[in-house]
């Protein structure tokens, strides 16, 4: 296994960076690509040397330098792996406790908001166990895991969006608003520690970036449901719950579509 640093003159955004992570998508040698925007340099892991590398980096035109070129341990690699699996376990297990007790307590407290909370829990579990199979796989495998999970996000959406249309139509029956805030506010800490399991770790894979994402959407929506729970209460009305739900489901879709684009 090699390891190759390129100094690239004019990488100086995310723009550049897509650019290079497009071009060399197809690259099956390619084990990471780690990107240092402020320093412009681009480190490219490789299971085995492949020449091309350098070829399509410089076919972009902006500017490529060599600045070092060395044989990397597996194990130090591997090591790598190890600890984002670790964190990985770690998410999952809180996403996918909290996707059971979230379903369990929006049944019974009748909240869409806690309902739509614990769907996107239990597509973030389903994230992270793909994220925990692509730890160590070429890029195009990494990449290839970000986008199922897209795609997943946008599906559990839409069955949300169907959940509130009937729940406008049939239901009428207002929220426990009790419930809402508590277990709104026992997910917010539960994401907020997966946020900084996750962020012990400055990886730019695709599957971590995505697991990235899912997260800081999360906290977001308990915060919503913590609002929705207080407007229930306020109003005594079942309309803030559903109007939070629609909210979370819309914000899925935007953090699907994000993370399509890292494909």
């Amino acid at each position: 296994m090699t390891k190759t640093t390129y100094y690239i003159a004019k990488m100086d955004c995310t723009s550049e960076e897509s650019l290079i992570r497009i071009r060399l998508e197809n690259i099956p040698e390619i084990v990471a690509l780690n990107f240092d925007l402020d320093k412009r340099l681009l480190e490219v892991i490789q299971s085995e040397e492949n020449r091309e590398i350098e070829k399509l980096i410089r076919s972009l035109n902006l500017g490529c330098e060599i600045k070092s070129h060395k044989k990397v341990d597996d194990g130090t690699t591997y090591s790598t792996h190890s600890f984002q699996r670790k964190q990985l376990w770690w998410v999952l297990g809180i996403n996918f406790t909290f996707f059971v007790f979230e379903m369990i307590t929006g049944l019974i407290s009748k909240s869409m908001g806690l309902v739509a909370d614990s769907l996107d829990m239990f597509a973030d579990a389903v994230v992270y166990g793909l994220s925990l199979w692509a730890v160590g796989t070429t890029l195009i495998k990494k990449r290839q895991v970000a986008k199922v999970s897209g795609y997943l996000q946008i599906i559990l959406a839409a069955t949300g969006f169907v959940e509130i249309i009937r729940r406008v139509l049939f239901l009428n029956e207002t929220p426990d608003y009790k419930i809402m805030i508590l277990v709104s506010v026992l997910a917010l800490l539960a994401n907020a520690a997966s946020m900084v399991i996750l962020n012990k770790t400055d990886s730019k894979d695709a599957n971590i970036v995505a697991s990235k994402i899912f997260t800081s959407n999360d906290i977001i929506v308990n915060a919503g449901v913590i609002l929705a729970g207080l407007a229930v209460m306020l109003t005594s009305s079942l309309i803030p719950d559903l109007i939070v739900g629609a909210i979370v489901f819309a914000i899925v879709i935007r953090g699907a579509i994000r993370i399509l684009k890292l494909g």
